[in-house]
């Protein structure tokens, strides 16, 4: 795992606040995935030790547990020859009272050109909220070439992580 590489994007650290850098498709996504303080200490536990990741159904190999800036993760999704390689090093991680979370940034080799945040917050009324902001933009030509099969994509895989802190929130032995 390569750990100097440089990022692929000039726009480091702008998924902190809005507006989102122009020229890249964006996501926004806030969404009440539990309740009460033990549900988002789950939730950021999960979400910094790449448990997020695996429970969507990735693969991820990275230089440091929890997620620090500078940690390099590459992210393996896909099955045999349809198997992708995402490799982003961590630009900022968020360790506040009652929020906290990380971004990453894309690698040489990534198929797009960006930058993701994930952060969980617990609300005063003790909502645990996941929010997620990115801006991309295809950086190889598997990415140019899918147009909006892409974007669809990469819907897909923020529901996956919804749907993985929503998990990650819920007391051990909780299902569905």
């Amino acid at each position: 795992m390569r750990t100097d590489a440089e990022l692929t994007y000039r726009e480091v650290g702008a998924t902190r606040t809005d507006p989102l850098p122009a020229g890249y498709h964006h996501v926004r996504r806030d969404v009440v995935v539990g309740h009460g303080a033990a549900a988002f200490e789950r939730a950021a536990d999960g979400l910094l030790h790449w448990r997020m990741h695996r429970l969507a159904g990735l693969a991820p190999v990275s230089s440091a547990e929890p997620a620090a800036p500078g940690t390099v993760v590459v992210l393996r999704a896909g099955l045999g020859p349809v198997r992708v390689t995402i490799p982003c090093r961590v630009v900022y991680t968020v360790a506040e009272a009652g929020r906290r979370g990380f971004a990453y940034g894309t690698l040489p080799g990534h198929p797009e050109r960006g930058e993701e945040a994930f952060l969980v917050e617990l609300a005063a009324d003790g909502a645990v909220w996941v929010r997620i902001r990115a801006f991309s933009r295809p950086a190889s030509l598997l990415a140019r070439a899918g147009g909006p099969l892409t974007r669809l994509a990469q819907r897909w895989a923020t529901d996956r992580y919804v749907a993985a802190v929503r998990r990650l929130a819920r007391p051990r032995g909780e299902s569905d």
